[in-house]
C-alpha cells in the first residue's frame, strides 16, 4: 500500500452531507484521492471530493462500482440514518428498511470493496452509533442495527486480518445541517451540548478526523476496535436523580 496521502484512494458511502461530508472533506485536507457516492449529489460541490451517484441498496450497482475503481485503499461506510419512528407505529417493512440501510449495505459495500483493500493493505471504517449501546427509543431499528454493525466489524476484523484493518467509530451527537430537526434549535441545541461533558455537539471534522486517524500508519495495530467519539458520553440519569451529592442541612460529622 501506498501510505503518502496523496498515494491514497478513499471511498466515503453517504458523504455528500453531515458526518459524511466532514469525513470527505478530512480525507481530502490529506491530499487523498477521495470519491463520495449516494442517491444524491451534494447540494454544493465538495472541494477536492468527486461524486458518483449510486443507490447502495442495488447490491449489482454497488458491485459495478467497485469493480471499476482502479485501486481502492480506504472504505468509510457511512452512509445510514433513520427518522423518529416509534415501533408501535410503523410496520415491520419500514423498520427493515432502516436495518438495511445501516447494516446490510456496509456489508453490500465491504464485500464489493474487498479485493480491492486486500490487494492495498487496506483500511476500513465503519460509522456507529451511540444508539447502538443503549436503547434508542424513536430509533429502535437504528439502535439494533448499529449494534449489528459494530459485532459486524469485529468479525470482518478477525476474518480479515492480516491483509485489511476493520474498525468502528463510535459516534454521539454531532451538529449538522439537520441537527435543528433533531433538538429543536439554537435553545435545544445548546440544551443538549450541556448535557455533553465536553460542553458541545460534536463537528463532522471531529469525526472526520477520527476517520482518518483509524485508516492511517498511526492505527496500524488497531484493528476490531471501537473508538468513542462522543465528547465524554452521558451523564447517568440517576445522578440527577439522586438527592446523595446535593447540599444538606444536616452538619457533618466532622463539624464540631
Amino acid at each position: 500500500m501506498d501510505n503518502s496521502p496523496s498515494g491514497r484512494t478513499v471511498v466515503v458511502t453517504g458523504g455528500t452531507r453531515g458526518v459524511g461530508a466532514g469525513i470527505a472533506r478530512a480525507f481530502a485536507e490529506t491530499g487523498a484521492h477521495v470519491l463520495v457516492c449516494a442517491r444524491r449529489p451534494p447540494e454544493e460541490p465538495l472541494e477536492g471530493v468527486e461524486f458518483t451517484p449510486l443507490d447502495l441498496r442495488d447490491p449489482p450497482a454497488v458491485r459495478a462500482f467497485f469493480d471499476a475503481l482502479p485501486r481502492l485503499d480506504v472504505l468509510v461506510n457511512n452512509a445510514g440514518g433513520t427518522p423518529y419512528r416509534r415501533l408501535a407505529d410503523a410496520d415491520a417493512e419500514r423498520h427493515a428498511r432502516v436495518i438495511e440501510l445501516n447494516l446490510l449495505t456496509p456489508l453490500t459495500a465491504s464485500l464489493a470493496a474487498y479485493e480491492h483493500l486486500r490487494r492495498a493493505g487496506g483500511a476500513v471504517v465503519m460509522i456507529g452509533s451511540v444508539s447502538g449501546a443503549r436503547p434508542s427509543p424513536g430509533s429502535a431499528a437504528y439502535g439494533a442495527a448499529k449494534a449489528g454493525l459494530e459485532n459486524l466489524a469485529r468479525s470482518m476484523a478477525m476474518e480479515w486480518a492480516p491483509e485489511v484493518r476493520v474498525n468502528t467509530l463510535v459516534v454521539g451527537m454531532v451538529r449538522t445541517e439537520l441537527a435543528g430537526l433533531h433538538y429543536g434549535g439554537p435553545d435545544g441545541i445548546d440544551a443538549v451540548s450541556r448535557t455533553v461533558p465536553l460542553g458541545r455537539l460534536a463537528a463532522p471534522s471531529d469525526v472526520g478526523a477520527a476517520a482518518v486517524f483509524l485508516a492511517s500508519d498511526a492505527a496500524a495495530y488497531i484493528s476490531g476496535a471501537s473508538l468513542l467519539v462522543h465528547g465524554g458520553g452521558e451523564r447517568p440519569a440517576f445522578l440527577d436523580a439522586s438527592t446523595a451529592d446535593r447540599p444538606s442541612d444536616k452538619p457533618s460529622d466532622t463539624e464540631e
